[in-house]
C-alpha cells in the first residue's frame, strides 16, 4: 500500500502535514471539519507538497521529520517539488 505525505497550507497562512492512504478522502476530511482538530477552522486548504512511502511506517518517520523543521524549511521543501 502507498502512503502519502502531504503539506496543506490553511487560509490562515499556516501548513499542516500529515499522512494518509487516500489523499482525496483525506481532503474531503479536512473541507468538512473531521480531519483533524487543527485544521477544523482553517479551511480552505491547498494542497502544496506531497510524497509517496512506501509503508506507513516510513511515512510516520518521514512526516515527523517534515514537522520538526520549521517554516523556512517546509517552504523550501515545497518549493523543491516545483
Amino acid at each position: 500500500m502507498i502512503w502519502i505525505v502531504y503539506i496543506l497550507e490553511c487560509i490562515d497562512g499556516s501548513l499542516y502535514t500529515g499522512i494518509t492512504n487516500d489523499l482525496e478522502r483525506r481532503m474531503k476530511a479536512h473541507a468538512t471539519g473531521k480531519g483533524a482538530k487543527y485544521t477544523k477552522r482553517r479551511g480552505p486548504f491547498t494542497v502544496r507538497y506531497t510524497e509517496s512511502l512506501d509503508s506507513k511506517g516510513a511515512a510516520l518517520q518521514r512526516e515527523a521529520a517534515i514537522k520538526s523543521l520549521d517554516r523556512a524549511g517546509k517552504v523550501a521543501l515545497i518549493a523543491s517539488m516545483s
